[in-house]
Parts: structure tokens; sequence; C-alpha cells
């Protein structure tokens, strides 16, 4: 198994893990913080979690697109492509509906926009779940 592979199942059970702590844990108790320590406590969430996030959304993401340039018209070359498009999928939730809730989220606490956070969160939970399935099926395979 080449570092390029270990690097992209490593940065992918990651996330997987790290989303659904996020989604079942961390989510869910922004509705217990309170109204007067809400702002802070959120943009101490958004300032700390973007250094654990970050880093390996990229390493997913550049490793995604290397295997899918180097396997992707291979044996099995689907699971790239289809991994690399719920890579996609995954960005596009973080770009255009977690990162506008979280910007509305800054100004305060607002019960609307925290429950739909955590309802179009599960977007992003499910794909890493995908692709945590399916990049370990390929594994089993390979």
């Amino acid at each position: 198994m080449t570092p390029l592979v270990l690097a992209h199942l490593g940065a992918t059970w990651f996330m997987t893990g790290l989303i659904w702590l996020v989604q079942v844990v961390q989510y869910p108790l922004f509705a217990r913080v309170g109204p007067e320590a809400f702002p802070a406590y959120h943009a101490g969430h958004t300032s700390l979690i973007t250094f654990v996030v970050g880093p390996a959304m990229l390493v997913e993401a550049a490793t995604a697109g290397w295997l899918l340039l180097a396997l992707g018209a291979g044996p099995r070359g689907w699971v790239w492509w289809v991994g690399a498009g719920l890579v996609g999928v995954i960005w596009l939730s973080t770009a255009l509906l977690q990162v506008p809730a979280h910007a509305a989220l800054s100004a305060g606490f607002d019960p609307d926009v925290h429950t739909r956070l955590v309802h179009t969160n599960w977007i992003r939970t499910v794909a890493w779940t995908a692709r945590a399935g399916l990049l370990t099926w390929w594994l089993v395979r390979a």
C-alpha cells in the first residue's frame, strides 16, 4: 500500500470519526450553551475546529484527486470516481450550507439556524461515512 493511499485512508477515516462526533455531540450541545455565552463559545469552536478539520479535508481532497488521476481508469476505477464525487458533495455542503449557518450563528444563537445546521450536516455525515465504507471495501478487495 502506497503512502498516498495510506494518507487518503487516514484522512477519510479521521474525518468520518470527527464528523460523527460533531453531528452527535458538538452541534447538539450548541443549544445548551446559553444566549449570553454563545457568541464567544461559537467563535472559539469555529476557530479551533478549523485547525483540526482544515488540514485533514485538504489532504483528503488532494489525495482523492491524485488517486482519481492515477487509478480512475483502472480496475475498480469507479471507486475513485464515486469517492471524488462524494468529496465534491462534502465541500459543496460545507461551502453552501454549513459555513453560512455558522456565519449566521456567529451573531448569536438562533434556534432555526441551529436546527438547519444540525439537519444539513447529515449530508456531510452520510457522505463521509459512505466514503469510509467505499474505501474500506476497496482496501479489502485490493
